[in-house]
């Protein structure tokens, strides 16, 4: 592209065309300087208490030259603009990338890394990190272009800036924004360095640290926060970082994206870290919650197995549960209240399912509502007209959608049923049919809705109007009587068609009873395109009559939109009671799919308690897909066996056994039904997984490196009620150098009261149960059977978990041996094994001492539990109590030679 050409638009929301800030470069229109110039003076007087010195320009290559006002016509050359450059404005700009560093363009359509099911976002990020002391406080502002919703957060991060990674990687963000002193000079921060290693297909842009400022950004605030959440002004008044994120992200998505929010329309809400569980990145990978690790666009994921949503919002609203699941109990039990309503209501159940399918995308109706353009064209018409009959489609479903949940029993449902029953639902209706014709409705196909925009506004209002649609019609009825008469003249079956590219065109269909395709058209059938059986084409006067019809559309379009936008002006006032409609629909929508994928699987309600117990259990994803019903295992876990060793030959089911407990944890966590015949769940703040043993040769990182990594994250966040899972660790290096870390690992962790599944092939791990009471081990059962045919014995997978750790000796041999490998080297090497075993010494067994406190204590924390947490009646309760007296006498025998 060269450098005089315009911009490419990067998004186009029907209200405008918003020009690109990363990938495509040319020059900023004329109407975004003018505003841009006049709000940079205000904005730039008054310096934030978070502001830095000025900064010069930073690194080799600029993309930016002449002022370096925010507010001025920057001059942008076109070769600069790179996948991999991080844009900066106020300042000059260049490659924010580590040397060796890979960077992929993103798509212009949204996010980074697509889920499959889930509408594309648009989020922009900013974010600023405090300095000095406040070193590690974070603010963070982010927005959705195609969402009128700001959400506004501050919190303190680790060192490792876990917190702020994994919002990061939940947004997905299209852009994110950084005050340039992020990168004064070529020196980047560490926060900076990261964002730029870890989305490396997410652009950055930098801005001058002056239009990072808490002041101007409490006044935006004030200014765009809908009357319904303005107590959001005094939760954030103290957040200067989250403030002065705001002022800078807003001014950003003026000045660049073209898009101003009229005032006391956004929705602004303030999240802080607290009440969800974290989820990492690598876990999330590791889990699939939203991708499948073979094939990125299949729906073989926890999100493809719970998401039943039928509408955008509601998708989006799974996803974001599925990433990060509240970890407050009230919130869980009561979405678990509204499943097991919807399961027992049939009737509740089909009338939601069936008024939530019929919604349109509320948010992103809401979102160019809002947006005012800050110039009208024939586009920017024909989107409000076009929003104007949504909104009328949508709040004629508020009522249907009251109604069907008229008779429910469960708080949330009543408190939307009163929220449904919001009187400015009804004003704006008022106002709308004042101007809207009654008949206008969201139809499908272009020429349906082509034909409801001309005739949306009611007759006799604009009598300009009324005289331009009649002309329209007319040239209509003339192109059919056109088409009619070819039709007659050749003795050919024509028929009108159209599309939104070519308009009006000719078609002819040929069906079998008709004969051949006739060979040769007439001369005046020009541009004529095959499709199967039909052929289209035009005539050199209906090309006219197309035109004659696209200059009678603008006229129509242009003289609605000033109805329409004196319409929406009206309307603006009522707009915060359409946020609780979206909140309400996308709840509703989730809560809804839940219940239908609880009726398809043998699902059960999970209760918590301070243990992890499940009986029978199945992998979410496995019982989804499978032909057959997977093999179901139990899981136990509380605060006396925390730690569970699991041991088994390769292939027996230890990964899937793992991924299995995090996943029915997230599935329960997020209100949903879990498959299994009980469960009970302890409410987890964090869940780490370790899984895998592949290098990264971008971050020259072995197998070992990555893992030592991946552990040393677990064991600087990993608290007393995080949920660990850990596959296959001490793998890259030493038998013993392996050993002795896993060892010293499991220490460390056992420490803690974090529930901890740990699955290894080291079977020295197993001993810990002799140390320490609250390991347990368990192992994956295998059948042997002697092969005549091979003349050996082979290995065949029962899938099924027992207690104690594997009696199987040298299994990779036996797969070995089954492989292809010569029959020599697989003897040689059953030969060295065996020789090598001998070699060992045999486990000793534990001291008359050490067996009676492990009973002591195992006895201990059945007790607490048992009246912590215990529901049975007198007789059940003295027969527990019985079977436990029993145990401990058996446990505290000795072990006999």
């Amino acid at each position: 592209m060269s450098a005089g050409q315009p911009k490419q638009p990067r998004y186009n929301f029907g209200l405008l065309e918003t020009p690109s800030t990363g990938l495509s470069s040319g020059l900023v229109p004329a109407s975004t300087t003018t505003v841009g110039q006049q709000t940079s003076t205000s904005m730039g007087s008054s310096r934030s208490s978070t502001e830095g010195p000025a900064s010069g320009p930073y690194g080799r290559r600029s993309s930016v030259t002449g002022s370096s006002s925010f507010g001025a016509t920057p001059r942008l050359r076109a070769p600069a603009a790179q996948p991999g450059t991080a844009r900066s404005f106020g300042s000059t700009s260049s490659s924010h990338r580590t040397p060796g560093s890979r960077r992929t363009p993103h798509s212009a359509t949204g996010a980074s890394s697509a889920t499959p099911g889930v509408p594309l976002t648009a989020n922009i990020i900013a974010l600023v990190e405090g300095r000095g002391l406040a070193r590690g406080e974070i603010g963070m502002a982010t927005i959705d272009l195609k969402r009128p919703e700001l959400i506004i957060s501050q919190f303190s991060d680790s060192q490792t800036y876990v917190k702020t990674m994994t919002k990061i990687n939940i947004l997905q963000p299209i852009e994110i924004i950084m005050p340039n002193t992020a990168c004064e000079n070529g020196n980047m921060t560490k926060l900076f360095k990261l964002i730029s290693d870890n989305f490396n297909s997410t652009n950055i842009s930098t801005v001058q640290r002056k239009y990072f400022n808490e002041t101007k950004g409490l006044q935006y605030v004030r200014q765009l926060c809908v009357p319904e959440f303005n107590s959001i002004e005094m939760e954030v008044a103290s957040k200067y970082y989250s403030l002065a994120c705001t002022a800078a992200l807003l001014k950003y998505v003026e000045f660049i994206q073209n898009v101003v929010y009229a005032p006391n329309s956004l929705k602004i809400l303030f999240r802080g870290s607290e009440q969800c569980t974290m989820i990492d990145a690598s876990t999330a990978r590791n889990l699939e919650l939203l991708q499948n690790a073979r094939d990125p666009k299949s729906q073989h994921t926890l999100f493809g197995a719970m998401n039943f949503t039928k509408t955008a919002a509601g998708a989006r609203l799974t996803r974001a549960n599925i990433l990060q699941p509240p970890c407050d109990l009230e919130t869980i039990s009561m979405r678990l209240d509204c499943v097991a309503e919807l399961t027992d209501n049939e009737e509740l159940f089909y009338n939601l399912q069936s008024v939530v399918s019929r919604f349109l995308d509320v948010d992103h109706l809401l979102s160019v509502c809002v947006q005012i353009p800050k110039q009208e064209t024939v586009k920017t018409a024909e989107s409000k007209i076009t929003n104007i009959i949504y909104l009328k489609h949508t709040l004629e479903l508020v009522e249907p959608l009251q109604a069907a949940l008229k008779d429910c029993e469960n708080q949330l449902f009543k408190a939307y049923y009163n929220t449904l029953a919001d009187p400015r639902f009804g004003l704006i209706m008022e106002k709308i049919q004042t101007v809207i014709h009654d008949d206008t409705r969201y139809q499908r196909g272009s020429l349906n809705m082509r034909t409801q925009k001309c005739f949306a506004v009611r007759p006799n209002i604009n009598g300009l109007l009324d005289v331009a649609r009649r002309t329209y019609t007319e040239i209509v009825d003339d192109i059919a009587e056109m088409i009619r008469q070819l039709g007659e003249k050749y003795n050919l079956p024509l028929r009108t068609g159209y599309n939104s590219f070519r308009g009006f065109f000719i078609q002819l269909v040929h069906g079998p009873k008709d004969g051949p395709m006739p060979d040769k058209l007439p001369d005046c059938f020009i541009k004529r395109v095959k499709v199967k059986s039909s052929l289209s084409f035009t005539t050199t006067d209906l090309i006219k009559m197309n035109d004659r019809i696209r200059e009678s559309l603008n006229e129509i379009y242009l003289m609605t939109n000033v109805v329409v936008s004196e319409l929406l002006n009206e309307v603006r006032d009522q707009i915060g009671c359409l946020y609780k409609l979206t909140e309400t629909v996308a709840t509703l929508d989730m809560l809804v799919s839940f219940a239908h994928a609880c009726t398809l699987g043998n699902y059960v309600r999970p209760d918590f308690t301070d243990t992890l117990a499940v009986k029978q259990g199945r992998h979410p994803i496995l019982d989804k897909i499978s032909m057959e019903p997977p093999v179901a295992n139990n899981t136990y876990a509380s605060e006396g066996s925390n730690f569970v060793i699991v041991t088994g030959p390769n292939m027996s089911g230890k990964s899937t056994y793992l991924k299995q407990i995090a996943l029915l944890q997230i599935m329960a966590q997020a209100g949903s039904y879990v498959p299994a015949e009980y469960g009970s769940f302890r409410v987890a703040d964090q869940i780490f997984s370790r899984i895998g043993s592949d290098d990264d040769i971008e971050t020259n990182a072995s197998t070992f490196m990555l893992e030592m990594r991946e552990v040393n994250y677990i064991v600087q966040n990993a608290t007393n009620n995080s949920l660990i899972i850990i596959d296959e660790l001490g793998r890259g290096t030493s038998n013993e150098e392996g050993v002795g870390l896993c060892h010293a690992i499991c220490e460390y962790l056992l420490s803690l009261k974090a529930f901890t599944f740990f699955a290894t092939h080291f079977l020295e791990l197993t001993s810990l149960d002799s140390l320490y009471p609250n390991v347990e081990n368990y192992h994956f059962e295998v059948l042997r059977t002697f092969s005549e045919v091979g003349n050996c014995h082979k290995i065949s997978y029962t899938h099924v978990l027992s207690k104690g750790h594997t009696e199987e000796k040298h299994y990779g041999l036996q797969l070995a041996e089954v492989s292809t490998l010569p029959s020599p080297v697989v003897q040689e090497a059953k030969k060295i094994a065996a020789e090598i075993t001998q070699q060992k010494k045999l486990n000793q067994t534990c001291s008359t001492e050490s067996r009676q406190q492990r009973a002591v204590f195992r006895l201990a924390t059945r007790l607490m539990q048992a009246a912590r947490n215990s529901r049975l009646d007198e007789d059940s309760l003295r027969e527990y109590l019985k079977s436990l007296k029993k145990q401990y006498e058996t446990d505290c025998q000795p072990v006999e030679e």
